[in-house]
């Protein structure tokens, strides 16, 4: 049998790069700091990588370069990794932090590159205003980078939504795990992502800014006594609340919602939170199947009727009365509002 070919684990590789990553940075700060008891005065190698030494001799620019980098990046790191675990503490304003710890990245890269052009000689005064001028021109044609940006700024600062929300864009429907400064981040209960351009999302519900409602319906014999089911509802109520401890306000018996073709459909509510809706639902239908057990309530099973056609009686002289009967019901009715607004 041929040796099958070694698979890269990218999870460890990518964790022994950031291992490496941190004792490079741990070792240049060490030597940043004690490089002044441990090197002599003017020590080629501690001038190029000590870079708030502006004098005393000219510094080595592959070194100075790479103590940019290091210095730089590390401290961006450093500083996003703070404001994470500060965020972790906070019920709401992630998204303001996810936003700031975005800024530090870039400012981070640009001040980066404006550091190493500088050591290299570049005139960055020049090169700034020439990037000014061009930044001008390419913001004529980055309209919509612009406008993700803004559009950003304001899903943030009037809280729209923060990371953690359950939220709804386009029908996609899940929890909010990122607000960048061009995209927000969107994970469903299947664990798919959708990257949004905050420019994008014009509408949206927001399902976590108030609690939820949970809806359980459930079915009733029609020879079945609706008065002692009412009453075995009644004292059975608060031993759901207790067997569902994710409900914060009910349960709560709203009445019967259908006569339909086999049963009696009654209608039950509890408010929670969003995400623990569907989980309060199947709870909720676990505790009155058992509910309905114990007191011998029976769930009816879909039933046909076969009969002959019936005949019809005319229509009576009164038949007028019934008309006006059904006009004056109109008028009592009006304005309840449409047939869409009561189901």
């Amino acid at each position: 049998m041929k040796n099958q070919p070694k698979t890269i684990d990218r999870a460890a590789l990518a964790k022994g790069i950031r291992i490496a990553c941190g004792i490079i940075a741990l070792a240049y700060f060490a030597l940043l700091i004690a490089g002044k008891w441990i090197f002599k005065e003017n020590n080629a190698f501690y001038l190029g990588i000590n870079i708030f030494l502006g004098s005393g001799g000219e510094p080595d620019k592959w070194l100075r370069s790479l103590s940019y980098v290091i210095f730089l990046l590390s401290l961006s790191y450093v500083i996003r990794l703070i404001l994470k675990q500060f965020s972790r503490l906070l019920d709401k304003g992630k998204a303001f932090v996810d936003l700031i710890c975005s800024f530090i990245k870039y400012i981070a890269v640009i001040a980066l590159i404006f550091a190493v052009l500088s050591v290299w000689g570049v005139n960055t005064a020049a090169l700034l205003a020439g990037i000014g001028i061009l930044s001008l021109i390419v913001g004529l044609g980055a309209q919509p980078l612009i406008e993700d940006i803004i559009a950003g700024l304001f899903i943030v600062f009037e809280h729209v939504f923060d990371v953690g929300d359950i939220i709804v864009v386009d029908g996609f429907r899940g929890t909010v795990k990122e607000i960048g400064i061009r995209t927000t981040r969107i994970e469903d209960a299947g664990g798919d992502v959708k990257v949004v351009n905050n420019s994008d999302i014009r509408t949206l519900v927001n399902m976590t800014s108030q609690l939820s409602l949970a809806i359980s319906e459930v079915d009733i014999e029609y020879g079945e006594s609706l008065e002692r089911v009412e009453l075995v509802i009644k004292e059975n109520l608060e031993n759901i609340k207790k067997n569902v401890p994710d409900i914060a306000e009910g349960p709560f018996y709203m009445g019967v919602s259908k006569l339909g073709a086999s049963g009696v459909t009654l209608r039950f509510t509890a408010k929670c939170p969003e995400m623990q809706k569907f989980q309060v639902e199947r709870d909720m239908n676990r505790q009155l199947k058992l509910m309905f057990d114990n007191n011998d309530i029976n769930i009816p099973f879909t039933q046909v009727v076969i009969h002959e056609p019936t005949v019809f009686k005319k229509s009576s002289p009164g038949s007028g009365d019934a008309k006006r009967f059904v006009d004056e019901q109109r008028v009592l009715t009006k304005g309840f509002g449409s047939d869409e607004d009561q189901t």
